[in-house]
């Protein structure tokens, strides 16, 4: 059966918002993601053949991930996505839930999400019935050893009780990751990173899938 591409979920949202927004709401969002894209620096990233930062994730169970653990009995696949409550987030989750996360279990290859919301929003998992993890990274502690954090130009200072990003996060500040892929490899290395700082272009299954020979392997043992 046929599924819509991430990048097609994502260009019917943006439709739906040309259809809806008013112009200037358009642009500052446009012109945000055009400051990231601009500033995007890939050489400061991790590389394959790198050793992954050691780290510790919580799950929305409260269960302690570590990078030795997901990795113990091979490679692992973490997808760092923005905050529970970001649109496009609410697009990309589902789409791995739907193309990617099957065959990453068939292959026995955890595969976790990961943003700096602490705790874990349930409501991302319950919404679209997720069947993989979905962690907190505490302090940012993870999404700034990859070097995958940013902080907005136009951040307001924000008003007592004030609905701001922050709040949203639990994390008293607007530093937020952006989308990411990381592949890591058995022993910590990482196998291939993959970051994408406009938050409505981000990584397909199928590209996704074709890091991980062991996906075919296993399919074809």
């Amino acid at each position: 059966m046929s599924t819509k591409t991430l990048t097609q979920r994502f260009g019917e949202l943006q439709a739906e918002r040309d259809r809806t927004w008013q112009p200037e709401q358009l642009e500052r969002n446009a012109g945000a993601r055009r400051v990231l894209v601009e500033r995007f620096d890939a050489s400061k990233f991790p590389k394959a053949g790198d050793i992954a930062p050691d780290f510790t994730v919580i799950d929305q169970d409260g269960n302690a991930l570590t990078r030795d653990g997901l990795t113990a009995n091979g490679p692992a696949v973490l997808v760092f996505f923005r905050f529970a409550g970001c649109p496009a987030c609410n697009l990309a989750l589902p789409y791995y839930n739907e193309t990617l996360w099957p065959a990453l279990r068939e292959a026995d290859i955890p595969l976790v999400a990961v943003s700096a919301q602490n705790p874990v929003d349930r409501g991302i998992i319950d919404r679209h019935g997720l069947g993989f993890p979905v962690a907190a990274d505490p302090d940012y502690a993870l999404g700034r050893a990859l070097g995958i954090t940013f902080l907005p130009d136009d951040r307001p200072e924000p008003a007592p009780g004030a609905d701001w990003i922050g709040a949203k996060l639990g994390t008293n500040s607007y530093e937020i990751d952006q989308p990411a892929v990381l592949v890591i490899d058995q022993g910590g290395t990482v196998r291939w990173l993959d970051v994408s700082p406009d938050w409505l272009v981000r990584t397909e299954s199928d590209v996704i899938l074709a890091q991980l020979p062991e996906v075919t392997a296993k399919v074809d043992a």
